[in-house]
């Protein structure tokens, strides 16, 4: 009768509702039943393909993950990792601006130039892995629509890319747009929303460049230019016109509240969601609630504007796997480049490194120059001014730690030069260890801002970057962080309740996009759901591996105690491991 069954299951169904306990029928990828334990319908009968005894364990809908950058990954891997080892059912790409459609042929090579810089993805491993086969954004989609996931993905059409292929150069080199350019790039918007694309992305912050360091074309794009695409976008059909906005990243504490106010009357004017990516930076701590409020405000009016929140510190991890402090020491240089021609396994690596002589060597010495064209180039001369802010983190990482937990602080309390305990941290388990440099989302050193802010009504989870920053961060694994710290561990200051969590990532991001036929629990609705072991799930530390093509490291983040993924009615991972099932198709549009 049914091609699955989840039974005796405490069930949180994404809405907000307090959990109870049931069954759930699945067929042709559909609930199509839900039983509760204490309610009036009868028990649910039946045979099945597959049960699974969920008692003890919740069951809750796929998690709908708003802001990734799998643009490029999608053409050659159907695992969509790190997303998927964290309960994510949908992603949505092409956020911030950049994309890989619609491309001029010959121009290949400079997208992937602009998303390498912008989202910190190896370029030899897009160059590499990458299957073109389009030039129109349409196309691109029709190229994804023939290949197969372990989760649905949905796409935007992305500024950089549009404005590139309207504009040429002069699109490229943030030229500005006349009104026949911006006529040219409407059609293109409009088009590929009608095409299936979700929602239309750019990038006003200078923080996103290139390889060579130009800025993301659009980011100086005057009102015309963005309203044009607006209403083009909203022409097209159903889609949210997704950015990071001018000071997203700290670097302006006067413009947000004017972008706040263009991006208020675009949304009344197109009626269409508008979603900005909102933190709390250091240089005006307050800033977020101002941004906050008048979203609010915009929402009550009638428009639709949502920032887009993180759900813990926002910034890097560093460590001898990665960037760190060291990365521009010739010695640590000379070791770490064996390392990455295969010289040196994990083991000699850590060992090489742990020599005394080797460590008094790279702290003596100074740095290289830094390259000005490769965007955080000088991330690791920051670093070392940035050591009263970085935390180490243990086998279970604690992201809301004790300002103890410095490395400023631990050499203080050892005796020690902070680079020296610096060194001896990154060393800890074979040179495998992370620390966490909170650069947002901590100017109070706890997490009461970010609880605010996903308690906020206006706010809308999501800056996980699921496929990007891969040197720096893997903020993919936020889904499970939610569960584990904000529901059950956290010890600084109040919880938050499950039910509402599961609602943020789930009926809440999928209604942003449209997505009505998903993130609930619910009788019609896709047959996308986690079983969870909640008392044992558990966020491990970070780590680095090198899996991308041409041996492109990435940051990984596994998490246990997810009993089973279920897409579109199939078990996807089972325990945390894929099954190799492949149910997940491109998503063409709201529905």
């Amino acid at each position: 009768m049914y091609d699955l069954k989840i039974i005796n299951a405490t069930i949180v169904d994404g809405t907000g509702a307090d959990r109870f306990v049931g069954d759930i029928g699945v067929r042709d990828g559909l609930i199509v039943a839900v039983r509760r334990h204490d309610g009036p319908d009868p028990a649910l009968e039946g045979d099945a393909a597959e049960t699974i005894d969920a008692a003890g364990r919740l069951v809750t809908p796929g998690f709908v993950d708003i802001h990734t950058h799998y643009d490029g990954q999608a053409t050659w891997d159907e695992v969509l990792d790190p997303s998927t080892s964290h309960g994510v059912t949908t992603v949505v790409s092409g956020n911030c601006g950049v994309g890989f459609a619609p491309v001029r042929p010959g121009r290949e090579d400079w997208l992937i130039r602009l998303m390498e810089g912008v989202e910190d993805i190896p370029g030899t491993a897009l160059a590499e892995g990458m299957t073109w086969g389009w030039e129109t954004f349409p196309e691109y989609l029709d190229v994804l629509e023939r290949r197969t996931f372990a989760v649905d993905i949905g796409i935007q059409v992305a500024h950089g890319a549009v404005r590139a292929y309207a504009m040429g150069d002069r699109g490229a080199r943030n030229e500005p747009a006349g009104a026949e350019d911006i006529e040219a790039m409407a059609v293109i918007v409009k088009e590929a929303i009608e095409a299936g694309a979700l929602g239309f992305s750019t990038s006003r912050t200078v923080a996103h460049k290139a390889m060579g360091g130009e800025p993301v074309p659009g980011t100086f794009a005057t009102e015309d230019e963005l309203f044009g695409l607006g209403r083009a976008m909203a022409a097209g059909g159903r889609a949210v016109f997704e950015l990071a906005p001018t000071g997203s990243s700290g670097e302006d504490i006067v413009k947000p509240a004017s972008e706040v106010a263009w991006m208020r009357r675009l949304a009344a004017e197109i009626g269409m969601p508008v979603s900005f990516a909102l933190l709390q930076v250091n240089a005006a701590p307050e800033l977020w609630r101002e941004l906050m409020a008048e979203s609010q405000a915009a929402n009550e009016a009638g428009a639709q504007l949502h920032p887009q929140i993180a759900g813990r510190p926002f910034g890097m991890l560093t460590g001898f796997g990665t960037r760190n402090a060291f990365s521009k020491r010739p010695t640590f240089r000379a070791i770490d480049d064996r390392r990455l021609a295969g010289e040196l396994d994990d083991a000699a690596f850590a060992a090489e490194l742990a020599r005394p002589e080797i460590k008094a060597a790279i702290l003596a010495e100074s740095d290289l120059p830094s390259d000005p064209n490769i965007p955080g180039d000088s991330v690791n001369l920051a670093m070392q001014f940035m050591l009263d802010r970085m935390y180490p983190m243990d086998a279970v990482p604690d992201y809301e730690p004790l300002p103890d937990r410095t490395v400023t602080a631990i050499a203080r309390a050892r005796g020690e030069e902070p680079l020296s305990t610096l060194y001896d941290l990154q060393l800890a388990d074979d040179a495998r260890t992370t620390l966490m440099v909170p650069m947002f989302n901590y100017s109070d050193g706890d997490h009461e801002a970010i609880r605010e802010m996903l308690t906020h009504p206006a706010s809308v989870f999501g800056l996980a970057d699921g496929g990007a920053h891969c040197s720096m961060i893997c903020d993919a694994s936020q889904p499970t962080f939610l569960l584990t710290h904000w529901a059950r561990d956290r010890t600084r200051g109040e919880r938050l309740p499950l039910e509402f969590l599961i609602r943020k990532q789930t009926m809440d991001t999928a209604a942003l996009y449209g997505l009505s036929d998903r993130g609930v629990v619910a009788e019609g609705k896709r047959a996308d759901l986690n079983v969870i072991d909640l008392d044992a799930l558990t966020l491990h530390r970070p780590r680095m591996v090198h899996d991308l093509p041409a041996g492109g490291g990435r940051m990984l983040q596994d998490a246990t105690g997810y009993v089973a993924t279920i897409v579109a009615g199939r078990v996807t991972r089972r325990d945390g491991v894929d099954t190799g099932a492949r149910p997940g198709r491109l998503v063409r549009g709201a529905r």
